[in-house]
Order: structure tokens, then C-alpha cells, then sequence
């Protein structure tokens, strides 16, 4: 650029924007130091807040272990009060630490009693007897704690060499302390659900700086976390993060604040959070300050550009690329007056065949070679110099489509697109093309995507209403039968033969009519994450067996063969063998429904592998009718059923699949199915395991036998129950067993039938948990609050159609013994009234013995 610049002129024009700009700088960084200094004070009062919260929660969470351990104490004094020997108190003290086992789950926990100078432990260890209980600190500060609930740190049991933290507390009118040993990894404290700041760490710590919980962002397994906590705690008895612009290092290098509170057990709960989430919003006042700034800058380059003389010299073809050739491949300034382009900016295969300017005609011709000829014919219409004419009259700045182009290197897709500027020349516009071909791929898949998910929805939809049409017959056909066969069975009631022969015929409608509710509400609960494996030791070679065996005599009645063979080294494995049952019974269920007379059916188990993980295969193979092909592709899909080619109608929800290859995956398992028509299926089911100890099976088994022989006979038991049905069915039952039953229509009732009656008159109670008036679990509650000798001893059993854990807390918390679920497994039922009518009860409080 010729002449010289007056830059001493310009630097006076501009001095005020230089002064606004260092002022402004200047208050910028002021102001970001004092916005980090509140931003630091505001996270130190909102996460010390947050640490108390937690405190708090703990504390809520350690009241239900100091509530659980106060009903023992309560109960092992009224034991004592009672006369009680210590035999008498062990055995309460066992069926206490079976409720705890109930709510928190199997060796979870250990529980005890100090009586008389004795250990009554509910698991008792052999080292026992030369465990001096008296120099233990659990019993000193309990025994110093007078009747209150006292929590220990963590230490090492001398005795099972584990850590536990033991929650303890002495009777108030005796010496025997109750106390109950937990294990710090199974503590159930809940803090996961609490809000915390993104990246934050939470740590609990007992008195003792032993690391109870935590929830880390960094990893606390490394061999540097003991040091980094231990550092962090030294530093908090010091009061040095007191300040709000304290921090620690962590083991990763980061710095964190770190804040603190104490629980009323003296427990203590710290937070730590990283700097930069602190002060991620002071990042944005950065930006934002940084924007202004900038749009200053940008201001002031304008004043100064303003007081300059812009080069002339700067060619079209630069201004042109300059905003374009970023974001195009390919630009071609068209004059659509004198049907001409200009190549300011083109590909290779454009070089090769046009010249830098030249006819649009031309042009045209070259750009169409690539294109299909019906693509070509559309790109001829709408960029024809006569449609660029138009769109420029319409003022329409931006118009384009896209297109696949046929290269020599492969198809692409190509965005041509017709850019019109009033910066550009009279009768001018720019021609760009753009490749976006992986933006047009993703787009179209997108595109693919929904179409098939609409499909799909469509699909699923047909398939429920067919599922309802289905299941509207399904269900009316047991239940029409039902209604026919009463009929019947009224019209022939003096010929007992054929009432015996309608029974059967009811029993079997109305279990093929519970079957289709079983399989909706399990499935439902599987789709809603809710169905949870009970994994348990047991002999998966009995637990074939028995399921097999149920299926002999329908194979014998239908003239069908059937084979069972069981290759099995490790047989006591863990897991749920309900399930197990389930989906062996659902894949037999198939087999037997789609084969005819004549047919066969085979199950094959063997072990692949040995301990401590085998993995067992299961194969159900038939010679039926077998399935399509189009419907093996849907056959774990809810609600479908193949219902071509066979000559009957089948019953079933076409749940059966789905819910089998939900426990599969769940088990972590494969299933295979194998199927042709008029061939045959095979259902292959591959499922790992592991092992488990034979000898301990076994001890569970026999402790789950009965010691001897036993009778109901004679037993009195208050039945409360609100339904007319389910009372007159259960009386009939409990009477058939020559008990002696006594009715209630409702909790209240039920609790003034037990006030009415004599001390240890009643020997069981049976309560439904749902009733007007009083529920079954406030009738139990006040049934044990009773001032009268058999209150707190009777046994009651819940009887109710909720029967998931938390139900079986609540009965658990209210008093109850054992719980029931429905439809009511009599002869579970029997079985657990023998077991809590087994063990004598205690004289009561005037010394008389119970109740023959």
C-alpha cells in the first residue's frame, strides 16, 4: 500500500478508547477476583450444609440399627423378667437374629447376648468359651452407657478375626447387654441418593479415622489414598480448611476444598470438591468478559480500519474465497445475463475438464456427468440460468438440494447450493458445492432408523391387540369351563364319580387360568427391572429332576415318549432354583403343547467345565410341529405365538419365550433355539454357575427337617380375615387338619378376640394384612402391646398377597413370626405353624404354665 500513515494522529483520535480499554481490563480482573472469593464462600456454607445433611442421614440410617437393637434389649429383658433360663433366652435370641437376617439378608450380621456371665450368641463360634467379654470396649462402653445405644469403631474381633463395628446396649433393669456385631462392608448406610456437586467425593470415617463409606471420584483402592485421607483429617482437627480458600492435593494432583461434619455417633462425614467444578461459572464470566473484550477489540479495529485506506487491490477471486472456500470444494461465479461462469475454486475432477471460465452450457454439461439422468434432468431445471434469473428477482439468498454423485473414486453426496449477495456484481451469482457425504449417510440412516422404529411400534402395537383379542379367549375359555363344569357338578350331585371327575376338570381350568396371570404379571415385573434371582445353595440335579418328573404323567396320558438324561459332576450349585424350575417348566410346557400322539420329547443336562464356575447346557428337544422360520426371528418377542400349522388351538399368553430369555440373560446365560417345520425344535440353554459346598447344603437340609413328629391336631388358631371366600376356604382347610379355628373379620375384631380369650387360649394367630378397620400389621402391633402373659409370645403369621421384601420388613417390624404369601400354600402353611408351635412356650407372668 503507497503514502504513509499519520500514526501519531491516530493514536491521539484513539486515546480514549485506549484509556476505556485499560479501565475496563482492569475492573475486569478486579471484579474476577472478588467473584472467586464469593464463589469459594458460597461453595464452602453450601457443601459444609451439604456435609450436615449427610451427618444427618447417617444418623438416620444408624436410628434404625439403634431401634432394631433397643426391641432386642427390650426383648431379651422381658425374657429375663419373665424367669427365663438362658437356653430360653438363647432361643429367642436365635429367632430375633432370623428377623434381622430377613431384613438385612444372611451373614450380614452377628448378634448375641451377655446373660449371667454367658455369651448366647445366635451363631456361637467354639472360641467362644475363652472369650473374656468383660475387657471387651464394646461391653465397657455399653455398660457405661446405662441403657443407651452405644456404636463402636471399627476394630478386629479377637475372636472371628474379621473388622466389625458392634452396636450394643444394656437392659435397663438388669446387667445382660445385647449387642449385635456388623460388618462394615455390609452397613446399611444409603448415601447414594443424596445430592452432591458433579466430580465431588464423599467419605464417612468413625471416630478412630477407619474408612467407613465412600463414594470417590478418584481411586480410593491405591496405595497413596490412606496417606492422602489420613492428611485430610490431620489438617481438619487442625481447623485448617476453616478457611474458605483452604485445599488439598489429591493423589491425582487436583486440588479440592474440602468440608466436614460430625455425626451424633462421632462418626464423620467429609466432602471434598474439585477446585474447577467450583469455579466452572467463574469460567463463564472468563468467556463472557473475554466476548466483551473482544466485541471492544472488534470496535476498536473498526475506528481504527475506519482511519485507514482500505487496499483496493484486493481481487474478487480473494474476497470470494475468503468468505467461501472454508466450507465449499467448489465455486463458480455465474453471470446469468451473459451465460457464463468463472471457476474461482473447483475440484480435481473439475480442472480436469473445464476452463476457468467458459459457457455455462458447458458447464452444466460437465456437472450433469456424474449425476444419474433423472438427478440430472431435476439439476438442469433448477439451476438453469433462468431459474438463477428468478431467484435472484425473489431475492431468495440461499437455494440448493442435494445429490449422490458417480465418481471414479465412489458415489458421494454433493450440496450445490445458489448464494445471491448485493455485495456481488449486477446479474452475478455464486454456484458452491459442498461434500456432505457422511452428514446426508447419517441423515438417511436417521431417516432408515425411524422408519423402522415406526415399524416397529406398529408392530409391537398389532402384536398387544392381538395379545388382548388372544387373551380375552384365553381367559373365557377356563373360565367358561369353570362355570360349565359347576353347572354340571350341581345337576349330578348325587353322583359323586362325576363331581369327583367336574373337580378335577375345575382344578385344571383354573390352574391353566392362573398360569396366564402369572405369566403377565412376571412379565410385566421383568420389563419394569423389578424381578430380582434369589441365589441360594441347592442340588441342581434334584431341582432337574423333580421338574421332569412332574411332566412323566403327561407324557404317559398323550402316548408321547420322553427321555431325561442328567450328566452332572458338580450337582450344589449357587443360584435360584425357582427360576431354574420356571424355565424348564415353560420350554417343557412348548414341547408337550405343539407334539401329538406318537411324538417325542427329551431333555439333556450336562457340565461343560469344572469348578469353581461350570457352565451347565440344557437341551429340550421335540419332534412336533416346529416353527417358521419368519417366526423364530420374533419368537422371544412379548405377545407373539405361532398359530399356522397346527390342527388345534394351543393355550398361552406368548409370554412363555420372553420371560424364559429374561431369566437367561439375567443368569447370564445363551439360549439357542434350533426349528423346522414339521421336524421339530430344540431349545439349547447354556447357564454357569458356581459351586457350592456339598456338606454346607446338606447341614441347611437337616436343620430344615422337622426334629420329630409333630400335631396340630387340637390347636386353636384366630383366623382374621376380610374376605367371605378366603375365610371360609381357610377354615375349611385349618379344620380338615383338626385345628380348631376361631374367626375375625377384621384387625380389630381380631385383637378384641384375643382380649377375649384366656392367657395362652390361643395358640397361633393367622393375619391378613389388608382389612377395614385396623390392618394386620397395627392389629399385630397392638395384639404385642398387650399387658397379659401370651401377648408377646403367641405367634403370628402374616397372610397377604404382598410378598416382597419390604412387605416382609413391615410384618417383621410389627411383631410378626413367619409370613404367608397368596394364594395361600397350605401346605407351607401347616408346615410353618408346626414350626412355631414346636418350641413349648413360657410360663407366664403369674407362674402358671401355658394352655395345654
Amino acid at each position: 500500500m503507497k503514502g504513509r500513515y499519520d500514526w501519531r494522529g491516530v493514536v491521539k483520535k484513539l486515546r480514549y478508547y485506549i484509556a476505556a480499554t485499560v479501565i475496563l481490563l482492569a475492573a475486569g480482573v478486579v471484579f474476577a477476583l472478588f467473584l472467586r472469593r464469593v464463589l469459594l464462600q458460597n461453595y464452602q456454607t453450601l457443601e459444609t450444609s451439604v456435609a450436615h445433611n449427610y451427618a444427618a442421614e447417617v444418623d438416620g440410617d444408624l436410628n434404625a440399627y439403634q431401634a432394631l437393637l433397643s426391641l432386642g434389649a427390650d426383648g431379651v429383658e422381658a425374657r429375663i423378667q419373665e424367669g427365663e433360663d438362658q437356653q430360653q433366652v438363647l432361643a429367642w435370641v436365635q429367632r430375633f437374629h432370623q428377623r434381622l437376617t430377613q431384613i438385612f439378608g444372611d451373614d450380614m450380621l452377628d448378634t448375641y447376648v451377655v446373660y449371667e456371665g454367658q455369651i448366647l450368641a445366635a451363631n456361637p463360634w467354639p472360641e467362644d468359651t475363652g472369650y473374656d467379654h468383660t475387657a471387651a470396649g464394646w461391653y465397657q462402653q455399653a455398660m457405661a452407657a446405662e441403657g443407651q445405644v452405644i456404636f463402636t469403631d471399627i476394630y478386629t474381633d479377637t475372636v472371628s478375626g474379621r473388622d466389625v463395628i458392634t452396636v450394643a446396649k444394656k437392659c435397663w433393669d438388669c446387667d445382660a447387654v445385647m449387642a449385635v456385631d456388623i460388618f462394615p462392608e455390609n452397613l446399611a448406610i444409603d448415601l447414594e441418593g443424596l445430592p452432591v456437586l458433579e466430580r465431588a467425593s464423599v467419605y464417612l470415617c468413625d471416630g478412630s479415622n477407619h474408612l467407613i463409606y465412600a463414594r470417590s471420584a478418584v481411586d480410593y483402592s491405591d496405595s497413596d489414598f490412606p496417606d492422602y485421607l489420613n492428611r485430610m483429617l490431620q489438617a481438619i482437627d487442625q481447623g485448617y480448611f476453616d478457611r474458605y480458600d483452604s485445599f488439598v492435593t489429591d493423589i491425582e494432583g487436583a486440588r479440592r476444598g474440602v468440608y466436614h461434619a460430625t455425626t451424633a455417633s462421632g462418626w464423620r462425614v467429609i466432602i471434598t470438591v474439585p477446585v474447577d467444578a467450583m469455579l466452572a461459572n467463574l469460567r463463564q464470566f472468563y468467556l463472557l468478559f473475554g466476548l466483551i473484550m473482544l466485541a471492544w477489540i472488534a470496535g476498536f479495529v473498526v475506528v481504527v480500519w475506519r482511519n485507514l485506506r482500505l487496499d483496493a487491490l484486493v481481487s474478487r477471486t480473494s474476497e470470494t474465497v475468503q468468505v467461501l472456500s472454508n466450507s465449499y470444494y467448489g465455486l463458480f461465479r455465474i453471470n446469468y445475463a451473459q451465460n457464463t461462469y468463472e471457476m474461482i475454486k473447483g475440484s480435481a475432477y473439475a480442472r480436469r475438464r473445464l476452463a476457468s471460465t467458459g459457457s455455462y452450457d458447458q458447464f452444466l454439461q460437465v456437472i450433469g456427468d456424474v449425476m444419474e439422468p433423472d438427478t440430472n434432468a431435476d439439476f438442469r431445471n433448477s439451476f438453469s440460468l433462468a431459474s438463477i434469473r428468478d431467484l435472484v428477482a425473489g431475492n431468495i439468498r440461499d437455494y440448493g438440494g442435494d445429490f449422490l454423485g458417480k465418481y471414479e473414486t465412489g458415489d458421494r453426496w454433493i450440496n450445490v447450493r445458489v448464494l445471491f449477495d448485493e455485495t456481488l456484481a449486477p446479474e452475478e451469482a455464486v454456484l458452491c458445492f459442498r461434500e456432505v457425504d457422511q452428514d446426508k449417510r447419517r441423515q438417511l440412516q436417521e431417516h432408515k432408523l425411524l422408519e423402522e422404529a415406526l415399524a416397529n411400534a406398529r408392530k409391537s402395537e398389532k402384536a398387544k391387540q392381538a395379545f388382548f383379542n388372544s387373551m380375552s379367549h384365553d381367559m373365557r375359555t377356563p373360565l367358561n369351563a369353570i362355570l360349565g363344569l359347576l353347572d354340571l357338578a350341581r345337576q349330578h350331585a348325587e353322583q359323586p364319580d362325576k363331581v369327583r371327575e367336574y373337580l378335577d376338570k375345575i382344578g385344571y381350568s383354573g390352574r391353566q387360568l392362573l398360569d396366564l396371570v402369572n405369566d403377565i404379571l412376571d412379565m410385566s415385573r421383568m420389563e419394569q427391572g423389578k424381578v430380582v434371582l434369589d441365589n441360594q445353595a441347592f442340588d441342581l440335579a434334584q431341582c432337574i429332576q423333580a421338574c421332569t418328573d412332574s411332566f412323566k404323567p403327561q407324557a404317559a396320558r398323550e402316548h408321547k415318549a420322553y427321555t431325561v438324561t442328567c450328566q452332572i459332576q458338580e450337582a450344589h450349585v449357587m443360584g435360584d432354583a425357582s427360576r431354574i424350575t420356571q424355565i424348564l417348566n415353560n420350554l417343557l410346557s412348548n414341547a408337550f403343547k405343539f407334539t401329538t400322539e406318537g411324538d417325542s420329547v427329551s431333555v439333556s443336562v450336562r457340565q461343560m467345565g469344572g469348578p469353581p464356575t461350570p457352565q451347565y447346557q440344557i437341551v429340550v428337544q421335540d419332534t412336533g410341529v416346529g416353527m417358521s422360520e419368519e417366526f423364530q426371528t420374533q419368537l422371544f418377542e412379548p405377545y407373539a405365538r405361532e398359530t399356522r400349522f397346527f390342527s388345534r388351538q394351543v393355550v398361552g399368553t406368548g409370554l412363555g419365550m420372553p420371560i424364559v430369555k429374561s431369566l437367561v440373560t439375567q443368569m447370564s446365560g445363551q439360549i439357542y433355539v434350533e426349528s423346522k417345520l414339521g421336524q421339530g425344535t430344540t431349545f439349547t440353554i447354556t447357564v454357569p454357575f458356581i459351586t457350592a459346598d456339598a456338606e454346607e447344603e446338606s447341614r441347611q437340609q437337616r436343620q430344615q427337617l422337622p426334629a420329630g413328629a409333630f400335631s396340630l391336631e387340637g390347636k386353636r388358631i384366630l383366623l382374621a380375615e376380610d374376605n367371605m371366600l378366603n375365610m371360609e376356604i381357610a377354615t375349611e382347610v385349618l379344620t380338615m387338619h383338626s385345628l380348631e379355628v376361631r374367626q375375625a373379620w377384621n384387625g380389630r375384631e381380631a385383637v378384641e378376640a384375643f382380649q377375649a380369650s384366656e392367657p395362652f387360649e390361643i395358640d397361633a394367630i393367622l393375619m391378613d394384612m389388608q382389612m377395614p378397620q385396623m390392618d394386620g400389621c397395627e392389629a399385630a402391633r397392638t395384639i404385642r402391646a398387650l399387658d397379659r402373659p401370651d401377648a408377646a409370645t403367641v405367634p403370628i403369621i402374616a397372610v397377604t398377597a404382598n410378598a416382597f421384601a419390604e412387605d416382609i420388613a413391615a410384618t417383621t417390624a410389627a411383631g410378626m413370626d413367619a409370613h404367608i404369601s397368596k394364594p395361600i400354600d397350605f401346605k407351607a402353611l401347616c408346615s410353618t405353624l408346626e414350626n412355631l408351635l414346636r418350641t413349648p412356650r413360657a410360663p407366664g407372668k403369674d407362674g402358671q404354665p401355658p394352655h395345654p
